[in-house]
């Protein structure tokens, strides 16, 4: 197993041919209740991060992942976001496509991304938002071993109002 693959799972830097699937996951409104994006992002906009980006972690702070099956269709995205050098931390973000949800997929693609995090990029911890109702998502972070650290009251807001937000944190063993 090598960092970033197991299994017929694979984690790998976007290319110019996943701008469909960035366009699709982005504007996917089904997923922006779970994070903070107010308006679509146009593939103009998607074209040119895919070509300016240079996926270093140190100067975008941030490191985006296709999730790949073996087959090679990509399923989703994985990101480390937010990554604080000094703190030596960042915070995991990861989509799937509405037709490869429920399946594991995501787990697997978190227990790769955890690996890389800790053994590859020495990160000492990681932490994830997720909103109080999504018991699919705290399920799934709670079995790769993050932690309810923090229950945030009126952190995200809604349609429906404010929800709270369990900040959940991994720290390397």
């Amino acid at each position: 197993m090598n960092a970033l693959s197991f299994d017929g799972y694979r984690l790998r830097a976007p290319e110019p041919e996943d701008l469909e699937l960035m366009y699709t996951m982005e504007n996917d409104t089904t997923l922006w209740s779970v994070g903070n994006t107010l308006l679509p992002y146009s593939r103009y906009t998607l074209r040119q991060y895919l070509e300016q980006s240079r996926q270093d972690l140190f100067t975008e702070h941030q490191a985006r992942f296709v999730i790949t099956l073996a087959d090679g269709e990509a399923a989703g995205m994985i990101d480390l976001a937010d990554f604080d050098p000094l703190n030596s931390r960042a915070e995991v973000c990861i989509g799937l496509l509405g037709r490869h949800r429920g399946k594991g997929i995501a787990s697997e693609a978190l227990q790769l991304l955890c690996e890389y995090a800790f053994k590859k990029l020495h990160l000492h911890q990681l932490y994830v938002y997720v909103p109080q109702w999504n018991n699919e998502s705290i399920a799934l972070f709670e079995k790769k071993g993050f932690e309810k650290s923090a229950l945030l009251r009126h952190w995200q807001r809604s349609e429906n109002g404010y929800n709270d937000v369990y900040l959940m944190q991994k720290i390397a063993e």
